[in-house]
């Protein structure tokens, strides 16, 4: 029972939605820094293609870019297809790809919600079941494949900003996560999801103010309000992927873990 044996993802294959900046980014720099092949998908190539460059000449491993716009059927059954013309298993998916939308109340368009929703909740479960035949041929008994699906607070408070479709969007895909979970435990797939708070990300970013501008944000000021003094680290977020990934979280089923510095216990 050594610690390398219970956190080790060494060898294993790994899908990473969103995986290009922000959370999905930070977890993909886990992975990929502790032995695992990472995959990362995001709908921007070019930008897809940088971080997969990037990640692998910091680390050291082998990042590969799967550009997709998983919102529509079309893009995940296209991200499906590339990555089993590589693969013939698939050990880890991250479902994290992920898209918000600001407007007030009276001012709230559909377009708004039916693009959070078709990402956010829509393209997580068409993924997650053309993906099954890859999960189910790396899944034993002993080393379950597993679905980690990046949930959000939000989706257990109310949001602090007017993203009306966001929260319940996010609220959605922690059942769905508990329902998936349910199905797939006998089939030794493991499900569980992780709802993160405030990380120095692009989308929590355009949130405060600042356009985008990650490096510009004023992350030190932001952090003071949340009980742990800070926003997440990529530390954070990786290691709770990573346990819910190893030996050590093989017996968590259908969970969704806070990962939010204390704000929803205050």
């Amino acid at each position: 029972m050594h610690i390398d044996d219970l956190f080790s993802i060494e060898g294993k294959v790994a899908l990473v939605t969103g995986g290009s900046r922000g959370i999905g980014e930070m977890i993909a720099a886990g992975f990929v820094a502790n032995g695992a092949k990472v995959y990362i998908s995001s709908r921007k190539a070019e930008v897809c293609d940088a971080t997969a460059e990037r990640l692998s000449d910091v680390y050291g491993g082998d990042v590969v870019s799967l550009p997709a716009d998983l919102a529509g059927l079309d893009g995940i059954d296209t991200l499906v297809d590339r990555l089993g013309e590589s693969e013939s298993r698939l050990d880890i998916l991250v479902n994290n790809a992920g898209v918000s939308w600001g407007a007030s109340l009276e001012e709230f368009p559909e377009v708004g919600w039916d693009k959070v929703m078709d990402t956010n909740v829509k393209g997580v479960f068409f993924l997650t079941q053309r993906l099954l035949p890859l999960l189910e041929a790396a899944a034993t008994p002993d080393d379950p494949s597993r679905v980690v699906n990046i949930g959000s607070i939000d989706g257990i408070k109310t949001p602090v900003f007017d993203t009306f479709s966001y929260g319940p969007s996010k609220a959605a895909l922690h059942a769905l996560t508990r329902q998936l979970a349910a199905r797939l435990v006998r089939r030794n797939i493991l499900v569980n999801a992780i709802a993160p708070g405030p990380f120095p990300t692009w989308m929590l970013s355009t949130g405060v103010g600042t356009g985008g501008d990650v490096e510009g944000t004023d992350w030190e000021t932001l952090g003071q309000g949340i009980p742990r003094g800070r926003v997440g680290t990529p530390e954070d977020i990786a290691g709770l992927a990573i346990f819910l990934c190893s030996r050590a979280g093989a017996f968590t089923v259908g969970d969704v873990i806070t990962c939010d510095g204390g704000l929803l216990v205050v």
